[in-house]
């Protein structure tokens, strides 16, 4: 797989990411939802201030932390894919890497800058972009999330422990496309990484294990 076509991938999850992100945050207060094909699959509106799903950790310290951690993961993926590029890994390999990677990027976006270029999103307020002031500092923004999948609304089985006769949804993390790109690529590997880590060799017809 050429440098190009990696180049186009990583800039089509960005671009496809970033639109539809700015598309909510311009047009939808928090927390607001719009139903796609009825209750079970909707776009509603979040912010994430932390980790995946919504973990936090260390206030305004911990967000500056993983801002910071995250560039110099995204700094390193770059290193890497350029790295495995060269070595001819697997095509589908690499196209992972780059998934993973465009899907990191497309976050570090966020808290990089959404904090600078727009409004504070309330739960009766539209954000604006590019406003006099935004809503915080550099490295703070938070992450735009939209993707909502409650596929099964039941509750646990009065037998079990603790959690007995409790709601319970399926799916009930809310993503956007970057987080959906870094999953496909991390599941991608793991399914099939008995084939993936070998890469292609131009002169073989067949691949050869990684030396």
């Amino acid at each position: 797989m050429r440098s190009r076509q990696i180049f186009l991938l990583v800039l089509l999850v960005i671009i496809a990411d970033q639109t539809l992100k700015i598309w909510v945050k311009t047009h939808m207060p928090l927390d607001h939802s719009i139903h796609l094909m009825g209750r079970y699959s909707q776009l509603y509106f979040v912010e994430n201030e932390g980790m995946a799903t919504g973990l936090q950790f260390g206030g305004s310290w911990g967000k500056l932390f993983l801002t910071l951690f995250r560039l110099t993961a995204v700094l390193f993926g770059g290193f890497y894919i350029q790295r495995i590029i060269k070595k001819n890994y697997h095509p589908h390999f690499i196209a992972c890497a780059a998934l993973i990677f465009a899907g990191a990027l497309g976050n570090l976006i966020d808290s990089l800058f959404y904090g600078l270029i727009f409004e504070e999103s309330t739960y009766t307020h539209v954000a604006r972009i590019f406003p006099a002031h935004g809503y915080t500092t550099f490295l703070h923004g938070r992450v735009v999330d939209m993707f909502y999948f409650p596929l099964i609304h039941t509750h646990f089985p009065g037998w079990l422990p603790f959690i007995g006769g409790k709601e319970f949804n399926f799916f009930d993390d809310i993503f956007n496309i970057a987080d959906a790109a870094i999953c496909v690529g991390v599941t991608y590997i793991i399914v099939f990484q008995r084939k993936l880590f070998r890469r292609h060799s131009p002169q073989q017809d067949t691949p050869v294990p990684i030396s």
